[in-house]
């Protein structure tokens, strides 16, 4: 599995999800040949509330990503749902 964060670098730099993988959205598309490992493995997508990481999600299983997922709520409800140590703005 990979939990990939598709905000910005200034986010991720203020904060993260432990082991997430920084792949801003307008990079994606340069960059998808990163993510072929992981084409038959779960996706889990994730922005700061969820807005972009659905397109992402819906561009990825596009492309033949057939298991990728978008996190509800993005980083702000993993912040207050599961990990309150992770900063929210």
């Amino acid at each position: 599995m990979i939990l990939l964060d598709c905000r910005e670098q200034n986010e991720y730099d203020q904060c993260r999800i432990e082991g997430s993988v920084l792949v801003p959205m307008h990079e994606i598309p340069d960059r998808i040949a990163e993510l072929e490992d992981y084409r038959r493995q779960r996706i889990v997508v994730h922005c700061h509330l969820g807005g972009r990481s659905l397109r992402v999600t819906h561009w990825l299983r596009e492309q033949g990503f057939e298991t990728a997922q978008n996190m509800t709520g993005g980083i702000e409800a993993w912040s207050t749902e599961v990990d309150p140590q992770v900063p929210r703005y």
